[in-house]
């Protein structure tokens, strides 16, 4: 048996913890790979269940399965796009669309203009993040729409941090481009709808950022870079039973390039998951600055002196792992615990990286 474990109680605690905490402002929920890891349906049901009522998306099919369960719940495409069949499509749901320049402007309301209907939108504002929107100084393109395209209705606009979790700097920064945006648009008579740009990790450090609305994902999973002021607690674990224990003698090599020698003889266990599972999953660096490289540098020299010691829970008692964890499966040492096969262990992953495991609300 192994799968991938959600607590409510814990999850619902997070949930009431940020409502607080969010006051008058809107919260979004962000719903985005299959709501997090731990499943876009039952997720959503709780979040709905609990308060939680307005769902932010960035795939089609999680879109769909939203408009199917929540008909009349506000949900937003927060991808731009000008692609006529997805615009079609997003019109049928009756989704907030996002636009990120004029020319996606321009294909929304030439489309919904031939349906005879208003699409609603939102107006992304680029301020560093480099994916979709306008660019701060382009206040006069984001005047257009209000002018130009009858069929567009603006509901809203935001922005994306994106060095929330690591610059207090950096954020202020894009607060004032996003908020001075706003302001110039509101002074000019227009009407911006709902403004929001905080970010789970923005949201918690920065509540004079909330402005009218936040969009919250890693949050609800207490699962930020930090430890954070609400008391969130983390939500998510895998789960499986001891498959087969055995003793090795002293000399004895485990896993994958014979990453651990046992010094002395060992009581040993195997449980049945492994990197393909999420667990001791690490994502590779996909970008090489200096500094991004000099991290890793001194990343791996923390190791090298102070190695950090891999461990899963067996039936109460931690236990190291031993060697390198492979594909589907992984060495404890229960030397010293009173356990037999199939008892239960639990093992720290995150829920993102979650792959080949039945994911379980508890």
């Amino acid at each position: 048996m192994k799968a991938y474990v959600v607590e409510r109680d814990a999850l619902i605690y997070n949930i009431q913890a940020l409502r607080r905490f969010a006051g008058q402002a809107v919260i979004w929920a962000v719903l985005k790979g299959n709501g997090y890891g731990i499943g876009l349906v039952p997720f959503s049901r709780i979040l709905h269940d609990n308060g939680i009522t307005h769902f932010a998306v960035t795939e089609m099919k999680e879109a769909e399965t939203l408009r199917e369960n929540y008909p009349d719940a506000p949900i937003l495409m927060m991808r731009s796009t000008a692609d006529p069949a997805e615009i079609n499509e997003l019109l049928d749901l009756g989704v907030y669309l996002t636009v990120g320049c004029y020319e996606t402007a321009v294909a929304i309301n030439g489309i919904a203009a031939e349906r005879a209907t208003v699409a609603k939108v939102h107006i992304a504002v680029d301020t560093g993040m480099g994916r979709y929107g306008f660019l701060p100084d382009d206040t006069d393109k984001i005047i257009s729409v209000y002018e130009y395209m009858k069929n567009l209705s603006v509901v809203g606009i935001f922005t994306h941090f994106h060095s929330s979790f690591s610059s207090e700097k950096a954020t202020r920064q894009q607060f004032e481009l996003f908020n001075g945006v706003v302001e110039k648009l509101r002074a000019s008579g227009y009407d911006t709808g709902m403004a929001h740009c905080c970010n789970s990790h923005a949201f918690v450090r920065h509540p004079e950022m909330h402005m009218d609305g936040v969009r919250l994902g890693s949050a609800f999973l207490g699962r930020l870079s930090f430890k954070d002021k609400l008391g969130l607690k983390q939500v998510g674990y895998g789960e499986c039973t001891l498959e087969e224990i055995r003793w090795i003698p002293k000399g004895q090599t485990v896993g994958y390039d014979a990453g651990f020698k046992a010094r002395q003889q060992m009581r040993v266990a195997v449980i049945g998951v492994g990197w393909y599972n999420g667990f001791a999953y690490q994502r590779k660096n996909d970008i090489f600055r200096v500094r991004d490289s000099i991290g890793g540098i001194l990343h791996h020299l923390k190791n090298l002196f102070f190695p950090t010691k891999l461990l899963v829970t067996v039936d109460g008692h931690k236990c190291r792992v031993l060697g390198h964890v492979g594909m589907v499966h992984a060495v404890v040492d229960v030397t010293d615990v009173d356990c037999a096969v199939g008892d239960k262990v639990t093992v720290a992953i995150n829920p993102l990286a979650v792959k080949g495991l039945r994911v379980q609300y508890r």
